[in-house]
C-alpha cells in the first residue's frame, strides 16, 4: 500500500518536473536537450517518493523502514515512469509544435494541429457583446 501511494506521488512529480525541465530548456538552451536536467529530475522525484515512502511505512503502517531496499525499489518504479512520461511529453511537443523551421530560422510550414488546438469556442464569439453595446451607448 505504501508503494502504491508513492507511485501516485511519483507520477505527479514526474509530470511537474518534466514541465519545469521543458521551460528551463526553452529559457536557457533555446529548446536543446540537456541531459543533467534529467538527472536532477530523477533525484527530485526520488526525494519526493522516498519521503512519502518513509512517512507511510514508519508512521502510518508502523513497520520498520529499510533505506537501501526502499531506494532501489523506488528507483525501479521511477525510471520506467519517468522514461515513458518523457517520451509522451516529447511526442506531445512535436505534434503541437507551432511551426516547422528551416536551419536558417525561417518558418517553413505552420502546423495545422496547433492551429486547430488554438481555436476558441463559437459561443465565446459574442461573449462580451452586451458589454460592448453598453460601452457604445455610453459614448453617444
Amino acid at each position: 500500500m505504501a508503494f502504491f501511494i508513492s507511485l501516485i506521488f511519483i507520477v505527479i512529480s514526474t509530470f511537474i518536473s518534466l514541465i519545469f525541465k521543458n521551460e528551463l530548456e526553452r529559457m536557457f538552451l533555446r529548446g536543446k536537450e540537456f541531459f543533467p536536467f534529467h538527472i536532477c529530475n530523477v533525484l527530485i522525484i526520488l526525494m519526493v517518493a522516498f519521503a512519502s515512502q518513509a512517512v507511510m511505512t514508519r508512521y502510518v503502517f508502523s513497520q520498520p523502514f529499510h533505506i537501501v531496499r526502499d531506494i532501489l525499489i523506488l528507483l525501479a518504479i521511477i525510471l520506467p515512469v519517468y522514461i515513458s512520461g518523457h517520451l509522451a511529453f516529447e511526442k506531445y511537443k512535436s505534434v503541437y509544435r507551432k511551426f516547422s523551421a528551416a536551419e536558417n530560422g525561417k518558418v517553413l510550414v505552420l502546423n495545422e494541429k496547433y492551429l486547430k488546438k488554438k481555436k476558441r469556442f463559437k459561443s465565446l464569439k459574442h461573449y462580451n457583446a452586451l458589454s460592448r453595446a453598453d460601452q457604445n451607448d455610453s459614448k453617444t
